[in-house]
């Protein structure tokens, strides 16, 4: 489907009502409860039976392994806070929108994930020296756009082999929920989430790039349908408040009293560590006080105390990272509304 300018269309509300993001008074938590942590679904969730489970691990490998869930989860296992991200976060406010799921703001979540690395599992395998890419298939299976194929993508053996990257099968301290990807999925720190395969049943080093839908033709940054463009990997710094107040049912604008009204949100990027959190009330920017993130890969807390005068107020708050990347006004569009990171705006009427 093209781009549009009309009314939502069926199809997106049907993606919306499989689909959900975290509430977003929900990023007072420092850790997303599960149940509030955001979701994408490509095709269905799988039915696995996890006494029949197996991992099987080969290609370009010197000895092919067949793992059951009990082997993997005797290995030795890391704990970590990841937030993850949805590329296609922001996408319904893009102009026109490119027609997938519509997300506003809500896709993002910051969980304890548990798992084995990845790493150690390939060097056990023997991945040999001329392997390019790492490819992951998921069991989940569909069509995209006239493809039919099980959900896969792929990473450099580099990217691959970085010591964060975790087999996970824990989210929160419990086995992962069917929705999130149980038994066992992949978890690559930093990367936007098409990127942690669910599901997750087969891993083969390859010694030629993936050409997969996943990875071929979905997730680019494009602005034109047949240019080359550049792939979706890292999540960009994005800045979001915990909308203040109490709202309004259908139109969610927020009512708070004047006086002295305490900011606050989360900030996170996937490119570098996040340096700097501004919040702006009626297009004047001051920074707001920014807390040490959760961990290497996660989010961190920052507030900002404003005297809020009678009156309709616009708020809104954006994050630079240490690499200098900080959050536009305008994201630049591109034809599968892929990563956009602008401001985070929230109208608010003070009585």
């Amino acid at each position: 489907m093209q781009p549009t300018e009309g009314p939502i269309t069926l199809e997106e509300l049907a993606l919306a009502a499989r689909n959900k993001g975290i509430p977003l008074e929900a990023l007072r938590y420092d850790t997303t409860p599960t149940g509030m942590h955001y979701l994408l679904v490509h095709f269905d969730i799988p039915a696995i039976d996890v006494a029949s489970f197996r991992l099987r691990v080969g290609g370009n490998v010197g000895r092919e392994l067949v793992l059951g869930l009990e082997e993997i989860r005797a290995r030795p296992s890391v704990t970590m806070p990841v937030t993850l991200e949805c590329a296609g976060n922001g996408r319904a406010k893009l102009v026109p929108r490119p027609i997938s799921q519509p997300w506003l703001d809500e896709a993002v979540g910051t969980a304890e994930w548990t798992g084995t690395s990845l790493a150690s599992l390939l060097a056990d395998a023997g991945v040999r020296p001329d392997t390019v890419e790492i490819l992951f298939t998921g069991a989940d299976h569909g069509i995209e756009k006239g493809y039919e194929h099980d959900y896969a993508r792929s990473l450099a053996l580099a990217d691959a082999t970085r010591p964060e990257v975790l087999l996970a099968y824990e989210m929160n301290g419990r086995p992962l929920e069917p929705q999130h990807g149980f038994p066992l999925r992949l978890l690559v720190p930093g990367w936007y989430g098409m990127t942690h395969v669910k599901w997750l049943t087969r891993i083969d080093a390859i010694t030629e790039p993936f050409t997969g839908y996943q990875q071929r033709i979905a997730y680019w940054y494009r602005q034109a349908a047949d240019e080359q463009g550049d792939p979706v990997t890292r999540i960009r710094p994005r800045a979001l408040m915990v909308p203040p107040g109490f709202p309004d049912f259908l139109t969610r604008r927020r009512t708070v009293d004047r006086g002295r009204v305490e900011l606050a949100g989360r900030a996170w990027s996937g490119v570098a560590p996040i340096v700097r959190v501004e919040v702006s009330v009626d297009g004047a920017w001051s920074d707001a006080t920014l807390e040490p993130p959760l961990g290497e890969f996660a989010w961190g807390r920052w507030s900002f105390a404003w005297d809020a005068s009678m009156g309709d107020h616009v708020l809104a708050c954006r994050a630079t990272d240490a690499a200098g990347n900080r959050q536009p006004t305008d994201s630049p569009w591109n034809v599968q509304g892929m990563g956009n990171n602008s401001v985070h705006s929230v109208a608010v009427h003070v009585r």
